[in-house]
Order: C-alpha cells, then sequence, then structure tokens
C-alpha cells in the first residue's frame, strides 16, 4: 500500500469524525487496474476505501462546482491549481474546503502499459517507488515508472500542490527547466495547410461523445454550446466540420484556464491528443501574459482582466 494511502485514509477519517468537513473527495481503487476512480465520502468509516497511487489521473475539481458544504479534497499539482481556477472563478470559496496536500511525480499512462504488454488482459498492478510490476493470467512484466508517464506529467513543472491546509508528505524536487512546449513549436513551424492537415487528422478518430467535456474541470457551463438549439452553434453529427467546431471553440473556452492536467486525454476512448489544442493556448498566455493558469489566489486570469500595456498588436 501506497505510504500516502494511510495517511488519507487516516486524516479523512479524523476530519469526518471531528466534523471539520462534511464530505471528503478522493480516489478509490477502480473496477480495473490502473483506472481509480473519484470518491465522495461522508462517514467516517468509509475512509477506508480511498487510495492513492500512480493511477489517479481524473481531477477531482470536477466535484466542487457550486457545491456549498464544508469539503475536505486531495490535492496534487493539478487539482490544487484548478481549484485555484474554481475559487477565482466563483466557483467554490476558499474557506469550504480543507486541501490535503499529495506531491506528485507523476501518473502512469495506461494505454502506453496496454501497448508495452501487446494488449493483453491486465488484471494486477503492484507499485514502488520508482518501478511497477503488471501481471495477467500467462505473463509479469516490469516497468519503470518514469518511461509511462502520461504525456502532461512527462513536462508537468508544478509537482507539489500549489495551496493547501495541510501536507501528507514531504514535497518533491521540481524538475529542471523543460522546454515543455516542443511540440507546439513544430506545429507552428508548418505551413497553414499542413496545420490545417494535422489537426484534421488529430481529430479524424473523434466520435463526438464529449467524454473530454465531462473530465474537464473547466467545462461547468449550465448549458454547453454543443447543446444550445436557439442558437446552434454547431451541428450534432461527426461532420468533420461540426468536429473541428467543437475542439476548436472547446479549446479557447478553455484559454488562460488550463492547468494541463491531462484529464481529457486520459478519459478519451479513441485516444485523441487534445491537449495539441490548449497546449498551444496556454504557451500563448505565457509568452504574452506571463501567465500560468492556478498559480495564484492574487491574480486574475488574463482574459478577464485589463491593462493599457497588455499585448495587442494583434488587433493593429
Amino acid at each position: 500500500m501506497h505510504l500516502y494511502t494511510e495517511r488519507i485514509r487516516e486524516r479523512a477519517k479524523e476530519l469526518l469524525k471531528a466534523r471539520k468537513v462534511d464530505l471528503v473527495i478522493g480516489y478509490a481503487k477502480g473496477s480495473v487496474p490502473m483506472m481509480n476512480q473519484p470518491v465522495l465520502i461522508r462517514e467516517p468509516e468509509k475512509a477506508e476505501i480511498l487510495h492513492w497511487d500512480s493511477h489517479c489521473g481524473l481531477n477531482l475539481c470536477n466535484y466542487l462546482t457550486k457545491r456549498t458544504e464544508k469539503i475536505g479534497i486531495i490535492a496534487n499539482g493539478c487539482n490544487s491549481r484548478n481549484m485555484v481556477t474554481h475559487i477565482l472563478e466563483n466557483q467554490v470559496k476558499r474557506e469550504q474546503l480543507y486541501i490535503l496536500g499529495i506531491p506528485c511525480t507523476g501518473m502512469i499512462d495506461h494505454r502506453a502499459v496496454a501497448r508495452a504488454v501487446g494488449q493483453r488482459n491486465i488484471l494486477h498492478v503492484e507499485e514502488s517507488e520508482e518501478e511497477f510490476t503488471v501481471r495477467g493470467k500467462d505473463f509479469e512484466e516490469r516497468f519503470r515508472k518514469k518511461e509511462f508517464l502520461q504525456r502532461n506529467c512527462a513536462v508537468c513543472t508544478h509537482h507539489n500542490p500549489v495551496i493547501y491546509d495541510e501536507m501528507l508528505g514531504e514535497a518533491v524536487e521540481e524538475p529542471a527547466v523543460v522546454n515543455t512546449y516542443s511540440d507546439v513549436e513544430s506545429i507552428e513551424a508548418m505551413s497553414p495547410e499542413k496545420k490545417w492537415a494535422f489537426f484534421s487528422q488529430l481529430i479524424s478518430k473523434c466520435i463526438r461523445c464529449y467524454a473530454c467535456r465531462s473530465a474537464c474541470p473547466l467545462c461547468y457551463c449550465p448549458t454547453c454550446f454543443v447543446d444550445e438549439s436557439r442558437p446552434q452553434w454547431v451541428g450534432k453529427s461527426s461532420d468533420p466540420t461540426d468536429t473541428m467546431t467543437f475542439h476548436l471553440l472547446r479549446a479557447y473556452h478553455c484559454a488562460g484556464r488550463c492547468t494541463d492536467c491531462g484529464a481529457c486525454e486520459r478519459v478519451c476512448p479513441v485516444g485523441i491528443s487534445m491537449r495539441q489544442f490548449t497546449k498551444k493556448l496556454n504557451k500563448d498566455a505565457k509568452k504574452y501574459f506571463s501567465w500560468e493558469a492556478g498559480l495564484s489566489l492574487q491574480e486574475r486570469p488574463p482574459l478577464d482582466t485589463y491593462r493599457p500595456d497588455d499585448y495587442n498588436e494583434f488587433i493593429r
């Protein structure tokens, strides 16, 4: 059992017993290996189902929107950054939250592991600090964790929570400076025709299931633009134009807000790398406004504030 699992269960039970929180939001083991699921518990005795390992890739902030209770919640780097965004956007109040901080060294890409074992059925996974072992009916293989990280985790520079009420472990060292946007730069170097072909191919498998929207902690509009009928902004079919419109508009709605948590890619049933849309916008927010989402409760996002010296060459 991961050390943080014991600490999470212990503190969740204490917080609920002392009535410091009305519920705790965390993770429980999923019904299949490598697919842990968010869980909400209200009774101290149910704290035993809480779990933490390198398969907690979904963002818990989805379950904060418009809640009024006092909430205990697990927060690694990207979860905590989305909590900052939720507070700034008035989806939850800071005083409602009791944040249990967890240092994070990255989540494992379950699809990469499945490919490595030839799509054989994995029945059990065991994890140590730097390695993990997968077992099936007739095989057992061991892998190094850092070689199978989710793509967003491989370039993450915020492993520790940015806000918390208590830390359940020692902060980990942040990685040396990496070029987070090398893939974006390669696309920027393409001609307009090649860019369009690249993104058209990228979303060609999309079945418009909206799993990405459901997993994204930023998609909390009461009615999404794709569900509007008066006016109808985009068609309901899998027509390439409608599909591209959905992905482009959803990405622009996340501009200056996305923390690159990777939840959208993790849940996509056809494995679309849709972070290619949002990463370009993240890069531009950093370049033109020196902004990374969710790092401070004292600063407003660039698209809801104005300064006379803002970058504005694009409108001249």
